[in-house]
């Protein structure tokens, strides 16, 4: 991509790496890099993200279908960004479960191909402003409520595979931090709690495009266990807005943030709202775990963030109502054609 020379008195544009851009996350962070002026490189092998998420083509846009570690290589020496998103990994509790190889190997590989492209990356010579994914997993099986990004983490026993996700990106921020003091990487970590938005699917266990496939298929909306345990569910759309912030926030660097919403609202709940909010005449049906996961599998009664790093850093509060984001996430489906397959979303 050819740098795009600026106009006299302006801000020079920012060259901008993002690994999963075509992503559900990704994606909505592309447009955003795109309007505030950037030149973007996206890289994605399209294993879950879709090419139909980018947006339209343009002299500032440049996509690479490719694996990361190829597409790393294939970028050479002289290539240089003053930002680098890493949002490339394993996601969902149904791909977990069902290719916990895949997800390992993925996970801490990439995060740790990601970190060495970045030294000397940046257009000053230096480690080039580097954001790593993580995720509220992280926090394991604690029962301290909410969780703060400096407590003690909880996992179960190696023989649950659940945990090995967790762990993963555990070993992501053990990486990312280390960079950092190490390598003169400047890095800012997030952990994600339950993005939800236009553009996720239901294929990999995502919970709310799941619940609203159902929903507009008819289907039963099935809810695992009692449906007692809760979740804190954040629209993408604000969560894509406070990645850049967190990124041109020097204080922010080296640090990790939760970012999420803080409102909990049980499984049942959900579905109950999703019902409702689509006037939908699903009904909500109770499966147990065994049912639904192979062995191996524990869930959490309860995931919620403590936002208050986040809030002095950046101010941030999340703006999208839920009701909005069901809404919005049925019109996405239906225009894409997502709605259409409800019931077989729920695998």
């Amino acid at each position: 991509m050819a740098h795009t020379p600026a106009s006299p008195g302006s801000t020079p544009a920012r060259r901008v790496l993002v690994s999963g851009g075509s992503g559900f996350i990704g994606s909505h962070l592309v447009e955003r890099l795109l309007a505030r002026g950037d030149e973007v490189t996206v890289v994605d092998d399209l294993s879950t993200g879709r090419k139909r998420n980018m947006p339209a083509p343009s002299a500032r846009l440049r996509f690479i279908e490719a694996d990361l570690h190829d597409a790393l290589q294939a970028l050479g020496k002289g290539e240089v960004f003053d930002q680098v998103y890493h949002l490339a990994a394993a996601v969902g509790v149904r791909l977990v479960m069902d290719d916990p190889i895949r997800t390992i190997q993925t996970n801490i590989d990439q995060t740790l191909a990601i970190l060495r492209f970045a030294q000397g990356r940046s257009p000053a010579g230096g480690g080039a402003l580097t954001f790593i994914a993580s995720s509220s997993e992280v926090y394991g099986k604690s029962d301290k409520t909410p969780f703060s990004e400096e407590d003690d983490v909880v996992y179960g026993p190696t023989t649950v595979t659940r945990w090995s996700y967790a762990c993963t990106k555990a070993i992501d921020e053990y990486l990312a931090l280390a960079f950092h003091r190490q390598k003169s990487v400047p890095t800012v970590v997030v952990r994600f709690f339950n993005t939800v938005g236009p553009r996720q699917v239901g294929d990999y266990g995502m919970v709310l495009p799941r619940f609203v496939g159902a929903a507009l298929a008819g289907a039963d909306l099935e809810v695992h266990g009692d449906g007692e345990q809760t979740r804190c569910f954040c629209d993408v759309r604000d969560v894509a807005d406070a990645l850049p912030r967190l990124m041109e926030s020097r204080e922010c660097w080296g640090r990790v943030f939760n970012v999420g919403s803080d409102k909990p609202i049980s499984m049942l709940d959900l579905a109950r709202r999703v019902i409702d909010v689509l006037g939908s005449r699903s009904r909500v049906a109770m499966v147990p775990y065994t049912d639904a996961f192979p062995g191996g599998f524990e869930d959490l009664r309860q995931r919620r963030p403590d936002l208050t790093r986040v809030r002095r850093a950046i101010g941030f509060e999340p703006r999208v109502a839920l009701e909005q984001t069901i809404r919005d996430l049925a019109s996405w489906m239906k225009d894409s054609g997502s709605a259409d397959r409800g019931p077989e979303a729920r695998g």
